[in-house]
């Protein structure tokens, strides 16, 4: 009974020691200066940072949208990363659906998800005279 009741226990603490912790998600800072302009199709692109682990991780951004697009603005935005898996994880297509607005300078928010479930938090204020409802994406991609 009591070398029964030893293996058991041997099985159990063995059993428990090969489970893998699964890694932890993550939230990071977010830079992103994005500059749009178009007449009914939209386009833009620009360029952020993301900061994590006190890393500095540089990428590119560039969009489309189309809808009801008229104008130009460049929009300084910050915010978070949420659900990083590291920073590669913010890297591919984010989907966008929405309407805003800028009139000489004004405030934009947005809120995008890409493939990885990496959600981008993000405000900031616009610059230049834009207005659109429109529905589009951005791409983002580490330098």
């Amino acid at each position: 009974m009591k070398t029964r009741l030893l293996v058991a226990l041997i099985a159990l603490v063995m059993g428990i020691g090969g489970f893998s912790v699964s890694s932890q998600a993550e939230t990071g800072s977010v830079a992103v200066i994005f500059t749009k302009g178009g007449f009914v199709i939209g386009v833009g692109g620009g360029e952020g940072v993301l900061m994590l682990r006190g890393r500095h991780y540089p990428f590119t951004v560039s969009g489309m949208s189309v809808g009801f697009t008229i104008g130009a603005s460049t929009t300084r935005f910050v915010g978070r990363a949420i659900n990083l898996r590291g920073p590669g994880s913010i890297e591919g297509s984010y989907s966008v659906a929405g309407a805003g607005g800028a009139l000489a300078a004004g405030a934009g928010g947005v809120q995008l998800q890409n493939a990885n479930g990496v959600i981008l938090q993000l405000s900031g204020p616009k610059v230049g005279a834009e207005v659109s409802a429109a529905v589009g994406g951005v791409t983002i991609r580490l330098k």
